[in-house]
């Protein structure tokens, strides 16, 4: 009889994205075991008690609170801990606040857990997976960040927004920094095996230029407008987090632009930035050099030039 497999996930920091997360794998059924792990011992007490109490409607799970040896176990660890991003401020506007947060905060982990997966959600989350990798000492494949899965997901739903048809049948990668130089790669783009500039002539709706631009531009600024509106973005990320769990917990070998040491891609080295990747059991199973346009090539290695003169002044 085959041994059932009881998975066990930490989350670090409970706040708007850590609590949201836990509850989204809450619901799931993903992992019978979460551990929630939280400066502030009393929020993440709280929250963990908040879920419990809907219990009776969920898959079974225990949810609990605990310091940094509650991480001991886990498959995969997730980092959402840090400072929030404030109206007006840009993600990398927060690299040096998290960066410190970062470097105390690792090893203390990583001192009860090296095996687990190390999924890094908190802002600039590029320059923070590199951080973590760097402090850390692990392996590359185990340090992943959730890079620009969400920000594919809100390309995805404009297009199938603007085609009339479930986003879930449309194909479709950003590439690069989760933030500001984030690059739409409209050549792998497509919609039922069609590449989308091909299925632009089967759409009656039509699809110039200045529209695929003003989409790129929604896609780029959503944070920041849901920040001016309700001051954290916390949903959808949760939504992506939990499907980065599923892969890694499901050993999927599904491809997902998360954030991961690049390592000669497009002639890029020694950053954490996001491409499509194969992921699985064991994190990061191969970074994919998909046939991008020469002009996508160029924004993308703009984009790691951006996080490399960042991480430059980091002293990792």
């Amino acid at each position: 009889m085959e041994a059932i497999v009881s998975h066990k996930i930490a989350i670090v920091g409970t706040g708007f994205v850590g609590s949201t997360t836990a509850f989204a794998l809450a619901l799931s059924g993903i992992a019978p075991e979460i551990a929630l792990i939280d400066v502030n011992a009393k929020k993440a007490e709280g929250e963990a008690m908040d879920i419990n109490h809907g219990m009776a409607f969920i898959p079974p799970a225990e949810v609990y609170n605990g310091d940094y040896s509650a991480c001991s176990g886990a498959e995969i660890i997730i980092i959402t801990a840090g400072a929030n991003q404030k109206p007006g401020e840009t993600r990398l506007d927060l690299v040096k606040k998290n960066t410190a947060i970062f470097k105390e905060m690792v090893p203390q982990l990583v001192k009860y857990n090296d095996k687990a997966i190390y999924l890094i959600v908190t802002n600039p989350v590029d320059i923070l997976t590199y951080v973590t990798l760097k402090v850390s000492g692990l392996p590359s494949n185990q340090v992943i960040g959730s890079g620009t899965v969400l920000d594919s997901s809100r390309f995805r739903f404009l297009l199938g927004k603007l085609c009339g048809i479930d986003p879930r049948n449309v194909h479709a990668y950003i590439v690069g920094e989760h933030g500001d130089t984030e690059v739409a790669a409209w050549s792998l783009t497509n919609v039922a095996g069609s590449p989308f500039t091909e299925y632009c002539n089967l759409c009656a709706k039509g699809c110039d230029r200045k529209e695929k631009e003003a989409i790129v531009d929604e896609v780029r600024n959503a944070a920041y407008k849901i920040i001016e509106r309700k001051t954290a973005t916390y949903y959808a990320v949760a939504l992506a987090v939990r499907r980065i769990v599923e892969c890694i917990l499901r050993d999927e070998n599904s491809i997902l632009t998360v954030s991961s040491l690049i390592k000669g891609q497009y002639g890029i080295d020694d950053i954490c930035l996001s491409l499509p990747s194969v992921v699985g059991n064991t994190g990061i199973k191969r970074v994919l050099e998909m046939p991008l346009k020469d002009d996508e090539i160029a924004l993308l290695n703009k984009s790691a030039m951006t996080l490399k003169e960042i991480a430059s002044t980091l002293e990792l």
